[in-house]
């Protein structure tokens, strides 16, 4: 706004200067020039005017046909279940108590369900057989007797074994 103002200013001074060397180079028209000034002074308010109601009115906004026709981004929402088990794989890569507390659930009914469907092995009811379509360190992850770590602080597997279990899990 105080820029707009000092435009103004400017321009109206501007015009003021010419106008007063153009009266003084020609006494003879100084009505002449006065309302040439005077009319150039209005066209400049009306200018003015014309920008202040553009401004209020909030013309330079794109109308409803404007925001109509730009494609808007899809909003990706996250789903709550996956953001779940991100937040327990995290959590269990970093500690052996939130392997044991959180993710061994995940895994185990992931082990359970494909190993029951693919093999026809019950984890709870079959250990024995689980045990042997598992490899060691899956085995240890989801076996139905694991006790909680007597460390809660203890570093957990990693991201990377956490990996390879899953893997072995998905290729059963």
């Amino acid at each position: 706004m105080r820029k707009n103002f000092l435009d103004l200013l400017f321009f109206v001074l501007l015009a003021g200067a010419v106008a007063l060397v153009a009266a003084l180079i020609r006494p003879g028209r100084r009505e002449l020039v006065i309302d040439i000034y005077l009319l150039f002074l209005g066209g400049l308010m009306l200018l003015v005017f014309v920008h202040a109601t553009r401004q209020a009115d909030g013309f330079n906004q794109p109308s409803e046909f404007e925001r109509a026709l730009h494609r808007r981004q899809p909003t990706i929402e996250r789903l709550p279940e996956l953001a779940r088990v991100e937040r327990e794989v995290g959590l269990g890569a970093a500690t052996a108590f939130d392997l044991h507390f959180r993710l061994r659930r995940t895994l185990r009914t992931i082990a359970a369900h494909r190993l029951s469907a693919r093999r026809g092995t019950d984890l709870d009811a079959e250990p024995e057989r689980a045990r042997r379509l598992l490899s060691p360190q899956t085995w240890e992850t989801v076996r139905p007797d694991r006790e909680p770590p007597e460390d809660r602080q203890a570093p957990g597997p990693g991201r990377d074994e956490i990996r390879r279990i899953v893997d072995e899990l998905e290729a059963l």
